[in-house]
Formats: C-alpha cells, structure tokens, sequence
C-alpha cells in the first residue's frame, strides 16, 4: 500500500465516520430542538481545543520536519565525503588509485543496495558496512606517501575517511522514528478529542455544515498522515532519501 493510497483512506475514514455520526444523530434530535441555543461556554470550549490541539500538531509538525533535514544533510555529509575521497585518491598510482575507487564503490553499493532497506525496516545498521569503511581507512592509512603530493593529501584523505564515519554514526542514531509513543497517543486522542467537539456545535444536514464537518476531519486525517511520514527521518520507502548515494554511483 503506498503512502497516497494510504492517505486517501484515511481521509476518506475519516469523513465517512463524521458525516455518518452527523447524520444518524441528526435523526435523533427532537423536532423542536433548536440549534441557535448552543451554550456560548460550549462554543468557547471547542475554540480552545482546537486552538491547544493546533499548536500541539504544529510542534510535532516542526520537530519531523526537523529531524528529517538533520537526517539527510547528515547523509549528504556522508556522500561528499565519499566523492572527495575519490577525487583525491587520482594523485595516486593506477593500483592504489583503483584499489580506493572499488572500496568507496563496494561501500556506497553496499549502503544503497543492502544497508537502506534494512535502515529503513529495523532502525539499525549492518556490521558489513563497518567493515567496508575499515577497509577504505586501512587502504588509505597503510599506504607510506611516495612523494611530497601524496604526503600533503594523505591527511586530508584520512579526515574525509573519518568524516564519512561520523556521517554514519549520525545515520545510526538517525534511523529510530523521532516521536515516541506517548506523543502519538497524545496526537491520535487530541484528533478525536477535537473532531468530537464539533459535534456539541448541533450541526444540521445542510450541504454547508456537511462539507464543513467532512473538510474539517479530513484536514486532522492529513495532518497527522503528515506527521506519521515526517516522522520517519529516511522516508517510508527503501529508495526514497539515498539519491545522494546513488548518484554517487553514477558519477
């Protein structure tokens, strides 16, 4: 199921479950009930949660948002200093030139390939990708410079090394979901909380209340379908956020 299709059901949820309550307890109300007598301590009420209810989604709005741009500016950290390492690995000789060109392709193939999707399933790294990026470190650090150009970009190859290794250190903590549970329940009760309310403001059957009462809940389905994506710092698919990675390995 895609996450548009999963949007479209949830809005689609929810607006069937509002108009249909709206209409069965429309059904209920007396004949002489009149509408106009709403409390205005009522009205206050509802105005207030949905006030307290808005700022609480646009903080967990904000915070996602945040997270995702620190995840993937962490990854493009990690990608850049992958490509300066094989720029600068040319001054090289032809074996030890290629020799760091296949590390650097073997890691980058591995994290897009194998590491991604299990990132993206289980939170977590793999051990082979650690390995990989030991092997380029070794390769670079155990080769003596040959001459006055090598010995000036040795050491700027073994800080890219390290700053490709702080990338994925950060990937790692990056790759758990950034709300916790309680959070969640907090946004998912505040929803019906505040959809629920609209329902003490007597809505009639009138097309205007409907598509009012209809728009509304939809709107709190795609808020929080908005958060539940944002939520993930790398996306919801495999594919979707390694485009630094890839094009590293069409270059």
């Amino acid at each position: 199921m895609t996450e548009w299709l999963v949007l479209g059901v949830a809005m689609a949820l929810a607006c069937a479950v509002v108009l249909t309550v709206t209409v069965i307890r429309h059904r209920r109300v007396p004949a002489d009930d009149d509408p106009s007598q709403t409390p205005d301590v009522i009205e206050y009420m509802v105005m207030m949660v949905g006030v307290v209810y808005a700022i609480v989604l646009g903080l967990a709005i904000a915070g996602v948002w945040e997270a995702r741009g620190a995840a993937e500016d962490g990854v493009r950290q990690e990608a850049q200093a992958l490509h300066e390492i094989s720029r600068r690995a040319q001054i090289y000789p032809a074996d030890a030139e290629q020799r760091i060109q296949e590390d650097v392709r073997s890691y980058t193939e591995h994290v897009t390939t194998v590491e991604w999707p299990l990132m993206i399933e289980q939170h977590q790294l793999t051990d082979r990708g650690t390995e990989l990026l030991d092997t380029l470190r070794r390769d670079i650090a155990e080769r003596t410079p040959a001459d006055e150009l090598e010995a000036q970009t040795y050491q700027p190859l073994l800080d890219q090394v390290a700053a490709a290794d702080e990338a994925r250190r950060a990937r790692a903590d990056n790759a758990e979901e950034t709300l916790p549970g309680v959070v969640w329940f907090g946004l998912v009760a505040g929803a019906l909380v505040t959809v629920g309310l609209i329902f003490t403001l007597q809505i009639r059957r009138s097309a205007r209340e409907l598509l009012l009462a209809g728009t509304f809940s939809a709107l709190i389905a795609f808020l929080l379908f908005l958060v539940w994506n944002f939520d993930a710092p790398f996306g919801r698919s495999a594919t979707e956020s390694a485009g630094a990675f890839q094009d590293l390995l069409a270059a």
